[in-house]
């Protein structure tokens, strides 16, 4: 039977990827729901051509002109945040792939799971903010997590078929961004243009200023530790330029695994669709040729100061990744606005830190009551 697939934030970089490799596999995956917070022309463009059930655009300014032009093809129209949590309890979904930016993946993620759907994680800010509450709830509901993040997806492929071989230690590894090897005197004047020139990936404005920073690598560690169970000593970063090597998994006997290709993130969205199968595609093949020097590099933590937070949040527990992701996210966006420096951003998030008070064991709500905290103080010391 085919699988439902419902595609929550289908008009970014990762859910237009998903929609490609859809239909290249038509006959064994449906588009169900599409969902979108502003970009109603592509969700309406997308809708049209993959023809699903539902679509969700959360600005609920933007309904009217969703509707008329999808309700007359037999498509149902929502818009509004509850909307874009309730529609994952659909029966016809199978798969959730949360492809959302930040902190909105959370509650939608969070339903998606009681309900039992299988998660595609994309949006890896949903285990930073909350894993110990995720990962318990995965389990209770039977429910699993397949990661689309290549370093991840990677660490996902080496474990298949090991059984319970304990992990001795993983490697992320990290492009090291557009900043690679500078020093922070050279970083005070670094621009917006200049941070959203990412050497080896094409995403998104956020997720694109994150990779400069390192942030992005340190939410990736803090994902890690909840998705394969580990601790801060058993993670390590390592820069590796070429993004060849996606990540690597050292066993108890000191074999290493790792997961090899080309920069190409509809591998892991396909792998996280189909699994346990792998599906035969089309994609630009890797040659050893090509690419006859593969090196590596130490983060240097120092410098991105920002992998040393979520290292050192990550280790304190309890909501400080919360605290973490939320200064983040006020951050960056303060930084595509030219209302902060790129170095500042990491003073904006180190701050926040130390500032919010710390919740040990937090409940759902206490994340909720810490995000919006910690985003009042970050907009107040801007």
């Amino acid at each position: 039977m085919k699988r439902g697939i419902a595609i929550l934030g289908s008009t970014g970089s990762i859910g237009t990827q998903a929609l490609e490799v859809i239909i290249e596999h038509k006959n064994l995956f449906s588009v169900e729901v599409l969902t979108a917070n502003n970009n109603c022309d592509l969700l309406i463009e997308q809708a049209k051509k993959h023809k699903p059930n539902t679509v969700v655009i959360v600005n609920q300014a933007k309904y009217n002109k969703v509707n008329s032009e999808l309700s007359k093809l037999g498509i149902k129209v929502y818009s509004g945040q509850k909307s874009l949590e309730q529609i994952v309890e659909s029966e016809n979904i199978n798969i959730v792939l949360t492809a959302l930016v930040g902190y909105s993946g959370l509650i939608p993620t969070i339903n998606a799971i009681k309900h039992g759907k299988k998660i595609a994680l994309a949006n890896k800010e949903t285990l930073v903010v909350a894993g110990d509450l995720i990962t318990k709830l995965s389990k209770k509901y039977g429910a699993p997590i397949y990661p689309v993040d290549s370093e991840h997806s990677a660490i996902f492929q080496c474990l298949v078929g090991e059984n319970n071989n304990a992990i001795e230690k993983i490697y992320l590894t990290a492009s090291g961004g557009p900043f690679r090897g500078k020093k922070a005197a050279e970083l005070k004047t670094i621009s917006k243009k200049q941070a959203l020139k990412h050497p080896n990936w094409s995403m998104g404005a956020k997720i694109t200023i994150d990779s400069a920073t390192l942030m992005n690598k340190g939410l990736e560690v803090i994902e890690a530790k909840w998705l394969f169970n580990l601790n801060k000593e058993q993670i390590d970063v390592v820069v590796h330029p070429q993004s060849i090597i996606h990540s690597a998994v050292q066993f108890e006997d000191g074999s290493i695994k790792a997961q090899l290709g080309v920069p190409d993130m509809k591998l892991p969205i396909q792998y996280a669709l189909g699994f346990p199968f792998r599906l035969k595609n089309k994609f630009r093949r890797f040659s050893f040729f090509d690419y006859p020097n593969l090196t590596f590099e130490k983060a240097d933590e120092k410098t991105f100061r920002n992998l040393y937070l979520a290292y050192r949040a990550m280790e304190k527990g309890g909501n400080s990744a919360c605290i973490l992701n939320a200064a983040n996210e006020i951050a960056v966006e303060a930084f595509l606005n030219d209302k902060i420096g790129f170095l500042n951003m990491s003073d904006l998030i180190d701050n926040c830190l130390e500032k919010i008070t710390f919740v040990k064991s937090p409940t759902i709500e206490d994340y909720i009551e810490t995000d919006q905290q910690t985003r009042l103080l970050a907009n107040k010391l801007l």
